[in-house]
């Protein structure tokens, strides 16, 4: 269960840092939960805000790489999909 959880835990990274790159105030507090839950997941272990920010960045990441491809990688939908579904 470990290695899904830090599969998990980088998927949340890279989506926090595609919401860093996009540089829009509207997602800006998205971004800061992604890196609060990751921060809290290397301290503590717990996926719980994971899953949680995680499930919410999903389908907001998704319209993004609907509206502009080049904004959000295929892989990182992937990945976060994927992460999402093992637990």
């Amino acid at each position: 269960m470990a290695i899904e959880n830090e599969k998990l835990r980088n998927a949340c990274l890279q989506s926090a840092e595609t919401f860093k790159k996009l540089n829009h105030p509207k997602y800006a507090e998205l971004q800061a939960k992604l890196e609060y839950v990751v921060g809290s997941y290397d301290f503590d272990k717990n996926p719980v805000g994971l899953y949680e920010i995680g499930n919410l960045a999903l389908p907001i990441l998704t319209k993004l790489k609907e509206e502009d491809t080049k904004k959000v990688t295929k892989k990182l939908l992937t990945q976060l999909e994927k992460a999402l579904v093992i637990k």
